[in-house]
């Protein structure tokens, strides 16, 4: 049976998105290829590779990045906490959680950011709205339709006119979406298709290095899991003699909605993530790509301080967030999470303008202009190495 051609292509108005086809695949282990490409470096154009890691559903950032010696989040969540003798100290005072061991080599490398306190600050904690203001990267008070990366492919083309945009596990447009397409297009363009093996796919018996697959968005349902996203991208990115790619890649990694029964559901959601971005970046230091790609995390909000009466949290609003690649100055960033002072509905306030993130990947990072892309002056964060 074939497989399934699960590439979700982000096909948003006014930004070319599409992905390189797949070629002849050498053997891979574990998606990652055992093949060295000797000839990736140095002799191309700088690239620059972001992948979002979208944490669908509210991601719950206190038992992602636990204050471990607070007596306060053990008060607060006497069920749902992380037990302080199985977490992975990282400082005297935060801890990840047992699930993220394979972050711990990024971390100890130096790699691996963490900027806790990120938030939107949307009052009220709705997924359609919180998602809306991330993927636009607006502030709470201004409504807008086009995605931030939509907004940047505009100077990014400037440099480099191969940029590509790609989305896997989702069929919204998320941070591709743009304002040019007319309504019926952009129902054609996000049309669902059931089945995946009936759906347009590649044939990498015959196919030609210069020609990229269709931007038609496909939504395959919950068959492909996330690391099928993580070894189709590698696969996507240098297969037989295709150029690594240059862009952006978004990730779609659903379930963090956690009501109830939190602490079984987020631990394979966390186990998830942290086996994903290891494997990226193996693969990518093993290609000679890691300096010149930056993973960063993002949820519609955090979760609740306290625990509900179903093992779960409920809809919060700051929460920590990942930044990882070889450029990345590692270490806590952002405000620590002080349990002591909640808002009034019991969540930890926002500290860090989710946008400083946004502002760091394309100023720091891609070298573009990101007041003209953000329509703000937003502040970078100091997460890059120069």
């Amino acid at each position: 049976m074939k497989r399934r051609e699960f590439l979700t292509m982000a096909a948003a108005a006014g930004a070319s998105i599409s992905m390189p086809r797949v070629f002849a695949a050498p053997q891979m282990s574990g998606g990652i290829s055992s093949q060295v490409d000797a000839g990736a470096t140095g002799r191309e154009p700088a690239r620059k590779l972001l992948i979002l890691i979208e944490l669908k559903g509210g991601n719950d950032g206190l038992n992602t990045v636990i204050p471990f010696t607070d007596p306060q989040y053990y008060a607060l969540r006497e069920r749902i906490a992380i037990p302080r003798e199985q977490v992975l100290p990282l400082t005297g005072r935060a801890a990840l959680h047992p699930a993220m061991r394979p972050l711990l080599p990024l971390w100890r490398e130096g790699q691996l950011a963490i900027v806790q306190g990120v938030g939107c600050g949307q009052e009220q904690a709705s997924h359609f709205r919180s998602m809306q203001i991330w993927d636009t990267a607006s502030s709470a008070e201004v409504y807008r339709r086009d995605g931030w990366l939509s907004r940047a492919k505009g100077q990014w083309a400037v440099t480099h006119p191969d940029v590509t945009m790609a989305s896997l596990g989702s069929a919204e447009a998320g941070p591709f979406a743009g304002a040019g397409m007319s309504r019926d297009e952009a129902e054609i363009a996000w049309s669902r298709v059931d089945d995946p093996d009936t759906a347009p796919h590649v044939d990498s018996a015959d196919t030609d290095e210069r020609q990229v697959a269709s931007t038609r968005t496909f939504d395959v349902g919950n068959s492909p899991t996330f690391r099928d996203s993580i070894d189709e991208v590698l696969r996507s990115i240098w297969l037989g003699r295709t150029p690594r790619l240059n862009g952006a890649i978004r990730l779609t990694l659903d379930g963090f909605d956690t009501h109830s029964n939190q602490p079984e559901r987020h631990a394979a959601l966390l186990a998830q993530l942290a086996d994903g971005c290891a494997a990226l970046r193996a693969a990518l230091t093993q290609r000679g790509h890691w300096r010149d790609t930056l993973i960063l995390t993002y949820s519609e909000f955090g979760r609740s301080a306290r625990e509900n009466l179903h093992r779960g949290t409920e809809h919060g609003a700051a929460a920590a967030h990942f930044v990882m690649g070889g450029a990345v100055r590692g270490g806590l960033y952002g405000r620590a999470p002080d349990l002591s002072r909640l808002d009034a509905a019991g969540n930890l306030p926002v500290a860090v303008d989710f946008r400083r993130l946004y502002a760091t990947v394309l100023g720091g990072f891609l070298k573009l202009d990101a007041r003209a892309v953000l329509q703000d002056d937003v502040q970078p964060l100091p997460l890059l190495r120069a």
